[in-house]
């Protein structure tokens, strides 16, 4: 503490020192609530209630064990509340002038000595953006000199000091530790120095970057083999994607990354081709073309990979096509292409097309859905005298039309996904809008009849997943950013196919009279799969991934696009003639969308969540929860759905207790997380939900396989969900901040999916190998145990010994459990003592009893512990216990009549 705020200068009053002691006496006895009142009276009290409050915190403790904040957070807290009440405001307009600099100086300190949890409070309460910059600016290398990388980027974008400081000096401690929310905080509102960090993580997508030669710039940090194996070239090109798309980003800046997703999208197209046969020469061949345009080096790759996978005369060809020089082409290539006859340079070869049809071939007829619009009534719209037609079909009251839309497949290249097309369908007729017609596309008159439709309460229109194709057209018409479409009357039959499955499912006792699969891992899956059941012959998707930039279409583009709009309106006819069939009400516009969004709340939503269930508190009644699903939930075998942007359709103004499905037990969700998710699986695991986590090294792909053969849903975030959810069913992959604390992405499944944990579902499952049967060993056999294996000295046990108790009772727990608290009695499967193997310790899951990590001083204060019968780790009930209860309260069903559980028998 600076001199100038010594015990001789400060005014009389409320003595701070007497204060400080008995907040530390309440403190340490867990009395939040006498803290809390203390605390205010002793406030009210000081002469100088800020001079007083440095004070305090000059000689609080730090951060203690077992405790989620320190005493330190709660008085500025307490202090934050009293002085807001205050009329007029404390603040340093009531100080003397010559005693403010001292003030602020103090508090900066407290700041810069390891207190990051005051930084928010004491930048506000002391105003410290008025210090000098200068100083501001010391502070902030003192910081970072001293290691203390995260808290002097807080205090640097706080303090707004990002232009005086070295963006790769304050950044690069920062992404090695893994902590990509705060550097993207630090460059937020910098455009230049979003570009600098994005182009500094493209140039570590470098073969000749090494992580090493990075460490050694900078000693100072330290990571764990974790934290080093994040720095792989595959998930930095991930984070230089992600940085690209949301600071908007020339993709030309990062041509690294660029290069090198290309490259994986080359060999993804080569497998759907020449291995998979999904894809025609057609589509192939434009695909190939805009991946390798302009690069000398991916058109060459081709070449190689038609060589291999192809032919060589192909390869020949391809060559031609981009005039490669002879030295960079594979054996036998040159050769061949000198005997093809004369073609035109720069015409890509398309081999093996297949005639460009109206209508399926006889054989596709009798397996796929068949447009029944004959071509004639099929309009391509590409000029506004065009439009006049369709507007004044479309727009007419109680017109029932299928919007669907498409755009250009990027296979993860970078740039947002525009809409080419927009498919409306009504009874008879289809009109296709052509919005790569640039005139047509940007004319205020094409914009203005989309919105119209969209939000004309008195249209009822059906789409499949439309969350995603609005998305797409806010993406293509920067005026939908600027002033929100409203969407009106949009039934989005991806929530009718969810409603169809909980009825087969029984979630809601419906009537099973169809066998629906949404989720399940046939061959079929989404609109496709939907159209099978519903009409009896599934979609054909081979034109899905097609080139529609490209002009003219072909018949068959047309042809799929047209059919995709159009069942659309059949499957809803079939639906509304015998509702109760599928087990649907029988206003199939009731249907809302599933419990959550596929994508996690905003900060402002999870804010105004907490504000009022703390309301619901402090007013000492029971409140329901707003962020809880408020339509029919879905079971954890199901998962959830798409989401569909805000206002879109029926169902969103349900009022509260409409249509609510029942809880579900931890152990009835069974996911997978992906290695950007890691600490969530923790989380989860250690709430007794069945949680596999992949390794760093793990492919996101064996999370799909995972979740396929074991009926898993998948936990991801980022860039893979779309690539994982394009592999499961369904409502099987959910999408999370990777920017939120594992705690909160935590709360958020758990919400999502209707779980209702309990103290006995905490520690459930083994942490280490996610098993859930545990064997008990009381106090004696466990001391026996390690007596026999010398681990405990022969003094310390006799045959008739009692173990004396400590010398002070333990502490109360905190306040996240409410008396009477449960004991720790996991809700688990038990093993019987006789399976575990004396003289070996072997355990029936081949592993070994590890007795070595049990601490003798230990065996006193617990009666019993718990062995993992998979792996041999040894729990008992401690501190982290109680810890998670406190960290978990808002979700954990714990009431005052919540009995002590009995424990369950084998």
């Amino acid at each position: 503490m600076s001199s100038t705020m010594s015990q001789a200068e400060s005014p009389a009053g409320v003595d701070p020192g007497a204060l400080l002691v008995r907040l530390l006496d309440l403190w340490t006895c867990k009395d939040l609530q006498g803290l809390r009142a203390e605390a205010c009276r002793g406030f009210s009290g000081l002469a100088e209630p800020l001079v007083g409050l440095l004070e305090v915190l000059g000689g609080c403790p730090g951060a203690q064990r077992g405790r989620a904040s320190t005493l330190g957070q709660v008085v500025l807290g307490e202090f934050q509340r009293w002085r807001g009440a205050q009329q007029p405001p404390v603040g340093l307009e009531g100080v003397s002038g010559a005693l403010v600099p001292a003030l602020q100086s103090t508090a900066l300190g407290l700041i810069c000595d390891g207190q990051p949890g005051y930084m928010e409070p004491l930048l506000d309460i002391y105003q410290l953006h008025t210090l000098h910059r200068s100083l501001l600016l010391q502070h902030v290398t003192h910081l970072w000199d001293s290691t203390a990388f995260r808290e002097a980027a807080m205090l640097a974008t706080k303090l707004d000091l990002q232009a005086d400081l070295d963006m790769e000096k304050m950044c690069v401690p920062l992404v090695l530790h893994d902590k990509f929310p705060l550097v993207e905080a630090y460059v937020k509102s910098h455009p230049h120095l979003q570009e600098a960090l994005v182009s500094m993580l493209d140039a570590w997508c470098t073969p000749h970057f090494s992580l090493d030669t990075l460490r050694s710039q900078y000693p100072a940090v330290c990571l764990s083999k974790h934290q080093a194996d994040l720095m792989q070239p595959k998930l930095i090109i991930k984070h230089v994607f992600r940085l690209m798309d949301k600071f908007n980003i020339d993709p030309a800046k990062c041509s690294n990354s660029v290069h090198k997703r290309k490259l994986d999208s080359l060999r993804f197209l080569m497998a759907m081709h020449f291995r998979e046969g999904r894809m025609s020469e057609e589509n192939w061949s434009d695909h190939v073309q805009a991946m390798v345009e302009g690069s000398m080096e991916l058109q060459v790759y081709l070449v190689e990979c038609v060589c291999r996978y192809g032919s060589v005369r192909q390869a020949a060809e391809w060559a031609r096509c981009y005039d490669l020089p002879r030295n960079r082409l594979p054996v036998g290539v040159w050769d061949t292409l000198q005997s093809l006859p004369p073609a035109q340079t720069g015409v890509a070869p398309v081999s093996g097309a297949s005639p460009d049809c109206w209508s399926l071939s006889p054989d596709d007829g009798q397996r796929y859905y068949q447009l029944p619009v004959a071509r004639g009534n099929v309009h391509f719209l590409s000029t506004l005298e065009q439009l006049e037609p369709c507007r004044h079909t479309l727009l007419q009251p109680g017109t029932v039309v299928g919007v669907d839309m498409e755009w250009r497949a990027s296979f993860g290249t970078g740039g947002r996904q525009r809409v080419a097309l927009i498919q409306l369908a009504v009874s008879g007729s289809v009109f296709l809008l052509d919005l790569c017609a640039a005139g047509f596309s940007q004319d205020p008159q094409t914009i203005r009849f989309v919105r119209d439709l969209l939000a004309n309460k008195s249209i009822l229109k059906l789409g499949y997943g439309m969350s995603g194709d609005l998305r797409s057209l806010v993406a293509t018409w920067a005026e939908l950013s600027e002033q929100p479409i409203k969407v009106e009357g949009m039934l989005d039959l991806l929530h009718v196919h969810q409603k169809m499955q909980m009825s087969r499912r029984g979630c809601e006792g419906g009537r099973r009279g169809v066998e629906v699969a949404v989720c399940e891992g046939g061959p079929e899956k989404g609109l496709s799969l939907l159209v099978q059941q519903v009409l009896g012959k599934p979609l054909h998707k081979q034109e899905q991934l097609s080139n529609w930039e490209r002009r003219p279409l072909r018949q068959r583009q047309i042809c799929y696009a047209a059919a995709d709009a159009y069942c659309l309106l059949e499957v809803f006819w079939v639906l509304q003639e015998d509702p109760a069939h599928y087990g649907l009400p029988a206003d199939l516009c009731s249907i809302g969308p599933a419990p959550t969004h596929n994508s996690a709340p905003t900060q402002e939503q999870r804010n105004q969540d907490k504000t009022a269930r703390d309301k619901g508190r402090r007013g000492g009644r029971k409140m329901k929860d707003p962020g809880a699903p408020r339509v029919c939930a879905v079971s954890p075998r199901s998962g959830g759905g798409d989401s569909v942007g805000e206002g879109e359709g029926p169902g969103q103004g349900e009022g509260p207790g409409q249509g609510e499905g029942p809880f579900v037990a931890p152990q009835e969700l069974r996911v997978v997380c992906d290695n950007m998710l890691q600490g969530l699986g923790r989380y989860l695991r250690c709430l007794g939900v069945d949680v596999l986590i992949l390794e760093n090294d793990d492919d996101h792909r064996v999370a799909a396989k995972l979740a396929r053969t074991e009926d898993r849903v998948i936990l991801t975030s980022g860039q893979p969900y779309q690539t994982l959810k394009s592999q499961v069913g369904e409502g099987r992959c959910l999408a999370l901040d990777c920017g939120e604390r594992a705690r909160e992405q935590a709360v958020q499944v758990l919400r999502h999916f209707r779980v209702r944990p309990t103290p006995q579902h905490v520690f459930s499952r083994c942490q280490a190998c996610n098993n859930d049967e545990y064997l008990r060993l009381p106090q004696s056999s466990m001391a026996q145990l390690m007596k026999e294996r010398g681990l405990l000295p022969d003094e310390a046990i006799g045959s008739d010994a009692q173990w004396e108790g400590p010398d002070e009772a333990p502490p109360p727990y905190s306040s996240g459990r409410r008396p009477p608290a449960p004991g720790f009695a996991p809700h688990c499967r038990w093993a019987p003592e006789g399976v575990l193997e004396r003289p070996t310790l072997a355990l029936p899951g081949g592993a070994t009893l590890q007795l070595h990590t049990v601490p003798p001083a230990l065996l006193p204060r617990i009666a019993d512990f718990l062995v993992c019968t998979r792996c041999g780790k040894v729990f008992w009930e401690g501190s982290h216990f109680d810890r998670v209860l406190s960290q978990f309260q808002d979700v954990l069903h714990i009431t005052e009549h919540t009995p002590t559980p009995t424990t369950p028998s084998h």
